[in-house]
């Protein structure tokens, strides 16, 4: 007879499954990662949304904590896939494991595109929304944005002071005398925005748009490693499933046929049960028990009339 190489084989599948294992284990962390990062974005790095005329840097935001929130779950499931050897589970992992590299490229992808066409849009849109939205009705949140972004980045107006001079703010008479909001001031007292003179406001080359552009720019660049570097990392993941799934669901006998085992087994009275294949261990010569499902059979040897070698 053939001999059946038991110990490689269940050497190899438990290697495979060990691996698979350590990748789900820091699929889950990945995930915990990218919904950390999208979180953050979301909730400390949100407060300037108002002043973007297009929703993308929003968007990227919701696909990484949703792409998180699923990578979370796919790695709890991948480690019960691999663990009780079931192909539907395996599947519906390996499923999962493409929706979630898809929406990560998408990630990525939206990343790198609103990179590139940020200072177009600052450009176009920033100026105009300061002047015409800054202590404006229904506006609260772009009266905030615009306070903290001068405040924090040190800056005055959208490409300088002088632009404020356009606002409908200060034509409207409500600014008190004002020439520029209190925020452009280097010490913030009521009424210091009457005097624009450089020792008492920030006058930065470039203005906001510069230091909002770098804020930004900086921030996509991270979520667009995140979202990549875990798409790459994934490409692995779904190498190893490929091979578990096809490992648990072919027969791994080599030699003889199945209905030679069968027939053995009959007549030595050794027939495990009727789901259980006896097959040949390779060096003792003892019959061990192989899922007759393994072999792809419909029914078990055992059900045939007569058994064919």
């Amino acid at each position: 007879m053939g001999e059946f190489n038991e110990k490689k084989t269940t050497c190899g599948t438990v290697c495979l499954k060990y691996l698979l294992f350590t990748y789900n284990c820091c699929f889950w962390l990945a995930g915990l990662a990218v919904m950390a990062v999208g979180i953050w974005t979301l909730a400390l790095k949100s407060d300037y949304i108002s002043l973007l005329a297009s929703g993308t840097y929003l968007a990227t935001a919701y696909i990484l904590v949703v792409a998180g929130a699923v990578v979370m779950v796919t790695g709890v499931l991948g480690c019960c896939a691999t663990f009780k050897e079931r192909r539907n589970l395996l599947r519906l992992y390996f499923i999962l494991l493409l929706i979630i590299f898809l929406l990560e490229i998408i990630a990525g992808v939206l990343a790198y595109v609103y990179y590139q066409q940020l200072n177009t849009e600052l450009k176009e849109n920033l100026k105009d929304t300061m002047a015409k939205r800054y202590h404006q009705p229904g506006h609260q949140a772009v009266t905030s944005a615009v306070d903290q972004l001068q405040q924090e980045f040190h800056c005055c107006g959208s490409n300088n002071s002088q632009d404020w001079r356009d606002s409908e703010w200060i034509r409207s008479g409500e600014a008190g005398g004002r020439v520029v909001p209190d925020s452009c001031c280097k010490t913030v007292v009521a009424g210091c925005g009457q005097r624009d003179h450089a020792s008492n406001i920030y006058k930065v080359e470039g203005g906001c748009i510069t230091k909002l552009e770098t804020f930004i720019q900086e921030h996509l660049r991270v979520i667009g490693a995140v979202g990549t570097g875990i798409a790459c990392v994934q490409v692995r993941a779904r190498g190893v499933t490929g091979i578990l799934s096809g490992t648990w669901g072919r027969a791994v006998v080599a030699g003889p046929t199945a209905s030679t085992y069968a027939r053995l087994a009959l007549h030595t009275g050794l027939w495990h049960d009727l789901h259980m294949l006896p097959i040949q261990e390779p060096q003792a010569g003892a019959l061990l028990t192989l899922p007759w499902a393994w072999l792809r059979l419909s029914v078990p040897c055992c059900c045939c009339t007569q058994l064919l070698s």
